[in-house]
């Protein structure tokens, strides 16, 4: 369910829940991707002859099960699916994703070209309108930046940086560290400010420190990639290759200050609540005060700081780099986040290092297809009231919810019947569980976006107008009450997430169609496909981070020390079992995984469990051949049938919370007796763990 820029979008809607959000231009925005809903995946399936929901000929049956259960379940679908030349990732999910595109494109253009217009058909016509005139894009060139940039080269003192960094993050520009809001994680009723680690190009800070040959070559790309940016800025080669450099040289200052995505994991490390006065002493070369007096925060007197120790390499960062490369640095970022909307040179190099180097995309969309993304990303609830029109109703939502409850009561039972768990934490845990709020399909509530100026000719106006419109509503929410009925995910999107600061599971319209959902198909798969990604979702709410929240979302202890004990044990199994799994020259990190597996391993079981209460009493003949068992793991197996490109392969093991899909089926299922009962597997083959691993 990731894609290069979006594929973290389940992972970046929980980190939005439990970091905030400092703008768009840091997470939002790429937790976006856009998928097709029910009745208009079925009516284009019917158009293009593809097979809804789970597919036999996906199969390839030369495979024994108990060897390879993933190639057994995809191994047809993999050999006839390649990565196309402009993805560099493509799985079942991803024919969803296209097929969703082109509704979204014909709602779009319905949109722009009507003369009498609702106010949301202006909003979301005019900017895809916008950003589809490239000819008015060219003729501007670069005068769009220059007011900006003129502020940038008109700096004198290191001083007056703040005010620099205060325009460009409304702008949604990353530079030196994020700022934004959250709920606090010991009063979880709260919202308050967060300040943390930021000011990055590449996708993490390891990729400044790896010494690997591959690391050191990918940061000597990336310098050649700023400099012919910056010549495309009119700026001379010599100049250009200096520029580049010191581009380099500030971000790995700031990445050997930064938190690893482990620790990050970590809700009491990431919970620092001090003054103002003290986030300003860490930080003196900086006027951290004027800053946040400008920001358009409300008054503050304390906030959360997720990483203290980042704000002191801050400060020696600022202190050690020349007011000359500190501006160089502000400058690339401003072109960085307007990019997008820029004359196509710029767009062209931008994909030339992020897609092609990066991620192994070999030719970049067609125009319309971002244009509907960045519509997506910028105005995704606009966007989405005209999507659920067209795809979904309340008889979705019932579907969906009927099936949520069987996965709760099957989540009861397995906490009741856990061997390991005594009986004062069963009851906490019980207790939580019973407290999980469900949302389906769309809000409750629509974002209007009415104070938002959206303008037919001015696409890079428009996307940093829309940063600053979400900043500025970020920021908003500051000291007051959570907005527990808030989404952190457009209705379009395939894909679900749980969020711990609010103890729910969210289920956007995207994802509740095949396969993950196909009215057509029999209980069986159904369970094996959504089931399972309910029931993932549940167990988020007891995986190593989620078990550290309590009932209403404050971190809290809630376990004996004996219960606690056992958890870790049995999460170390799986920390283990992952940690052995390889993606080319690199191991898989267990430990940056862990949550993403215990939530598989935890979700089937419980929708294994929640199919045979469901069938309980009933004869089922066998469908394809196949029992219901069998076709609950085949459903499974075929949600995650995926191809990728070497290098995005690299990035995703590098950084991604979840296991790639050939590790997600078979990791899962090797630790599973249901499965190998279902498919007669016996000790020794690979799908048997001798040491197999369960949490939930």
């Amino acid at each position: 369910m990731h894609f290069r820029a979006r594929w973290a979008n389940r992972w970046c809607a929980r980190m939005l829940a439990v970091f905030g959000s400092s703008g768009k231009g840091d997470l939002v925005k790429i937790c976006r991707l856009v998928l097709l809903g029910v009745s208009a995946c079925i009516g284009l399936m019917a158009q293009t002859g593809l097979k809804p929901g789970f597919d036999v000929n996906a199969m390839d049956k030369s495979v024994n099960p108990c060897e390879d259960f993933y190639k057994y379940a995809c191994g047809n679908w993999l050999t006839a699916n390649p990565v196309p030349a402009d993805q560099s990732v493509w799985g079942r999910f991803s024919l969803l994703a296209e097929r969703n595109r082109t509704i979204l494109k014909d709602i779009l253009e319905t949109s722009t070209a009507k003369t009498t217009r609702t106010p949301v058909e202006q909003k979301i016509g005019d900017y895809y309108a916008a950003c589809m005139d490239e000819r008015g894009i060219e003729a501007k060139g670069i005068a769009p930046l220059k007011p900006e940039l003129a502020k940038i080269a008109a700096l004198t003192e290191k001083t007056a940086i703040a005010d620099e960094v205060v325009r460009l993050h409304k702008a949604g520009a990353r530079v030196l560290f994020s700022f934004g809001s959250g709920q606090d994680a010991k009063n979880s009723s709260e919202v308050i400010a967060q300040a943390g680690q930021g000011g990055l190009s590449l996708p993490d800070c390891d990729y400044y420190l790896r010494d690997d040959a591959k690391s050191v070559k990918l940061r000597e790309q990336f310098v050649a990639h700023v400099q012919k940016m910056m010549e495309l800025m009119g700026h001379s080669a010599e100049q250009s290759a200096t520029e580049a450099k010191a581009v380099l040289a500030i971000e790995t200052s700031l990445a050997k200050g930064s938190l690893d995505r482990v620790s990050l994991r970590d809700p009491n490390k990431r919970y620092n609540r001090i003054t103002v006065q003290e986030l300003a002493a860490l930080t003196p070369s900086f006027q951290m005060k004027k800053y946040l007096a400008e920001i358009g925060a409300p008054v503050l007197t304390s906030l959360n700081v997720i990483t203290p120790a980042f704000f002191k390499t801050l400060e020696s960062t600022i202190n050690e780099t020349s007011l000359e490369d500190l501006k160089t640095y502000l400058t690339w970022h401003y072109v960085l986040v307007s990019v997008s909307m820029m004359p196509a040179a710029f767009v062209e190099e931008n994909f030339q290092f992020f897609g092609k180097t990066l991620n192994g995309t070999q030719q970049m969309r067609v125009r319309w297809k971002r244009c509907v993304e960045a519509v997506d990303g910028d105005l995704g609830e606009a966007l989405g009231q005209k999507y659920v029109e067209l795809t979904f109703g309340t008889e979705g939502k019932e579907r969906t919810l009927k099936m949520v409850h069987a996965l709760e009561a099957a989540m009861e039972r397995d906490i009741n019947t856990l061997s390991w768990m005594t009986a004062v934490t069963k009851k906490k845990a019980l207790e939580k569980l019973h407290s999980v709020a469900n949302k389906i399909g769309y809000p409750e509530k629509w974002k209007t976006y009415s104070d938002l100026a959206i303008r037919k000719n001015d696409a890079l106006g428009n996307s940093l107008r829309s940063n600053e419109w979400q900043r500025n509503e970020t920021l908003a929410k500051i000291g007051k009450p959570v907005d527990y009925k808030e989404w952190f995910m457009s209705p379009p999107t395939v894909n679900a997430y749980y969020n711990p600061a609010q103890n729910n599971i969210n289920f956007p319209a995207g994802i509740l169609q095949p396969p993950f959902y196909d009215n057509k198909l029999d209980d069986a798969v159904n369970f094996g496909a959504i089931g399972a990604v309910i029931g993932h979702e549940l167990t988020h709410g007891f995986d190593d981070q989620g078990r550290q929240y309590d009932l209403k979302g404050n971190v809290a202890d809630w376990w004996t020390e004996e219960d606690a004990k056992e958890f870790k044990e049995r999460a170390s199994c799986v920390d283990r079992q992952y940690s052995g799994y390889a993606v080319g020259d690199l191991k898989l990190n267990g430990k940056l995984t862990l949550g993403e597996n215990v939530a598989d391993n935890g979700g089937l079981r419980i929708a294994y469990m929640a199919l045979m209460d469901t069938l309980a009493n009933k004869t089922v003949p066998k469908m394809d051949g196949f029992t219901p068992e069998q076709r609950l793991f085949l459903g499974w197996g075929q949600i995650w049938c995926i191809n990728t490109k070497e290098e995005a392969s690299r990035l995703r093991a590098l950084t991604d919370p979840h296991s790639p899909g050939q590790y997600r089926v078979n990791g899962t299922v090797s630790n599973m007796p249901e499965f190998q009962k279902a498919f007669s597997c016996t000790q020794g083959q690979p799908m048997v763990r001798e040491n197999a691993c369960r949490v939930w």
